[in-house]
């Protein structure tokens, strides 16, 4: 159906008045762009009558063969719906921002002696949860960073209930061993009680409490005490000293920021900077798709509504831009169970908060910017060495295993300029003789590329292969029976002692092996690409090999049946714990004799 056949007057008037959401659609019959309406004739008719169109909304209405449109009964349920479908079409002219996985928590369990720990899900209420951060790193360097300062257990509940005697980290100081009784309950309690004030941000309350402390230690005359005590209050205060801004206030807020680069790419940048207890999480930036010649209002709006929506929410979002946030409060508040303020007009400390974002916002777009000239200088100075025509896409496949073991095979891939670690993928090899690397190299590229063959896809513009010329020979051999003799192969051999820098580059094409300066360019491109499908295909690989030794290792010892297995990885806490214990520690388990306790050590180890 041409656009000419799509008669556009004739279709919106027959709109209703009613909110509600609109589909524009292509010849191919792809969606192309989602919008909501409060009135679906106003809003639709307005694309094929007004004349001052931006060239962006020009282009997609020359494309627009047909709408679809979903009546609603209000705006908000408007608003979620097309949240949705963008999420689940991302349509071509539609803002789209990366839908990240869930953000990491600190937690504090429910235990009678409560865990201290890393979270990342579905939050439970019989447990504290503390966040949520930018990132997981911060998170381990919160949780080092209490271990440090209160010395709550960070161990599991299963080893905690077993434990006979303190673990390294009670030694380093980094533990108050609650699980041997080195510590009471009233005592332990108090320090996590300090820990909680301190994740809400309430240090200076922290230092009042341990002073006081450490002043009853030193009447008392329990001077060890007292110097640990002191020693808390250093570290506390130095944390505090590092807060950007100190108010006394514990905010709870979300800062979304904008920028911006006024040059010919227009690349735009939101960064989301976290305060939570008025301390300064961290930030991250977010770098949407089809958003070039958009407004900062726009791309703002469809961050909020992708982002928050579904999610929790501070009850304070900060932004800097003048948007429409009436619908979206209403949302967030009725989802989240508790008010939602969206403010724009940041003011006093808000407003420090709000500029630094947008100074982290301006510094994101030109470290991106800065990454991408560099890839593109690589990927030239490639494209230039193996004198291609074309060179944007690059496939790259390892081998991993441990003697022939639990084979595993890698295929990462590099476009426009960067690794895409959502298009990675892993393959099992079964049925080879153990070891054969040949043979698990063809069958990796048979598996990723046979369904080519029936016009699905395209083979990427180089294939790079980690190995020397048999590797080499074993992917040509593979493609060649799929039909794509004509792929562009080149083998990446170690040089003399695996230095770095001393690689061999090795193609059907090239008479002789091409090596390259170690500091050239295009060298440092295969080596990045060829070290990522090396840590990839070594994961996948050890995941499957630990998985195949924790479902077989204690089944494969006579004497050891369900039950016995069952106590031993209970009182042990898994099979980790089980590997690490003495004959000693494997005897005092009920059902294990000092015999059976020598074969079970014996057969692990």
């Amino acid at each position: 159906m041409s656009n000419s056949e799509f008669n556009a007057k004739e279709f919106c008037a027959s709109l209703p008045l009613q909110p509600g959401v609109y589909r524009m659609i292509n010849t191919k019959g792809e969606v192309i762009y989602v919008g909501k309406a409060i009135s679906l004739k106003k809003r639709v008719s307005s694309y094929f009558q007004k004349n001052n169109l931006g060239p962006r909304t020009q282009l997609m209405v020359s494309q627009v063969t047909g709408i679809e449109t979903t009546v609603t009964r209000s705006e908000a349920e408007a608003l979620l719906l097309e949240n949705n479908l963008i999420k689940s079409l991302k349509p071509r002219f539609n803002i789209v921002f990366r839908d990240d996985k869930s953000y990491p928590y600190v937690m504090i369990s429910g235990h009678r002696f409560p865990r201290l720990g890393f979270y990342r899900g579905v939050l439970d209420k019989t447990h504290q949860y503390y966040g949520p951060y930018p990132n997981a790193g911060i998170v381990r360097e919160s949780i080092q960073l209490l271990q440090k300062i209160f010395r709550l257990r960070t161990c599991e509940d299963s080893v905690f209930s077993n434990r006979t005697r303190p673990c390294l980290l009670f030694q380093i100081k980094r533990c108050s061993a609650p699980c041997i009784g080195q510590i009471d309950q009233q005592a332990y309690q108090h320090d996590v009680k300090n820990a909680e004030l301190f994740l809400q941000g309430k240090q200076t309350e922290v230092i009042e409490v341990i002073a006081n402390k450490m002043l009853q230690a030193s009447e008392r005359m329990e001077y060890e005490q007292a110097a640990e005590l002191r020693d808390q209050i250093q570290a506390l205060r130095r944390i505090r000293e590092k807060q950007f801004v100190d108010s006394g206030k514990a905010l709870d807020a979300d800062v979304v920021a904008f920028a911006q680069l006024h040059d010919d790419s227009g690349r735009v940048c939101v960064n989301l900077a976290m305060i939570r207890g008025g301390r300064h999480l961290g930030d991250k930036s977010f770098f949407p798709q089809n958003a070039d010649n958009c407004t900062p209002v726009n791309v703002v709006e469809a961050f909020l509504a992708q982002h928050y929506l579904n999610k929790s929410a501070p009850p304070l979002i900060i932004v800097g831009e003048k948007i429409e946030r009436e619908t979206l409060q209403q949302l967030l508040t009725e989802q989240c169970g508790h008010k939602i303020t969206i403010q724009i007009n940041a003011t006093g400390e808000k407003r420090v908060w709000l500029g630094m974002a947008i100074a982290n916002a301006q510094l994101a777009l030109q470290q991106l910017m800065s990454r991408q000239a560099s890839q593109e200088k690589r990927l030239l100075a490639l494209q230039q060495a193996l004198q291609m025509p074309v060179l944007q896409r690059i496939e790259c496949f390892d081998i991993s295993h441990t003697l022939g073991e639990a084979t595993v095979a890698s295929c990462v891939v590099y476009d426009n300029f960067s690794m895409r670690n959502n298009e990675y993928r892993r393959y099992n090899i079964e049925g080879i003789t153990p070891g054969d690397d040949y043979a698990a190299m063809r069958d990796a590229l048979t598996r990723r590329y046979q369904k080519m063959v029936s016009g699905e896809g395209q083979l990427p513009d180089l294939i790079l292969i980690d190995g020397g010329k048999g590797q080499v020979a074993a992917a040509q051999e593979a493609l060649q029976e799929l039909g794509f003799s004509d792929a562009n192969l080149l083998g990446v051999a170690k040089g003399e002692g695996r230095k770095p820098g001393l690689e061999q580059l090795i193609s059907p094409l090239l008479e002789k092996p091409l090596q390259l300066s170690s500091n050239h360019a295009a060298l440092h491109l295969i080596q990045h690409i060829r070290d990522e499908a090396h840590r990839f295909a070594i994961q996948g690989h050890r995941n499957r090999r630990g998985k195949a030794r924790t479902s077989s290792s204690l089944e494969d010892i006579t004497g050891v049946g369900a039950k016995r297995r069952q106590r031993l990885l209970g009182r042990f806490g898994g099979l980790k714990g089980v590997l690490t214990a003495s004959i000693e520690e494997l005897q005092q388990t009920d059902g294990i004799s000092r015999k059976l306790a020598e074969k079970i050590y014996r057969e692990l180890h």
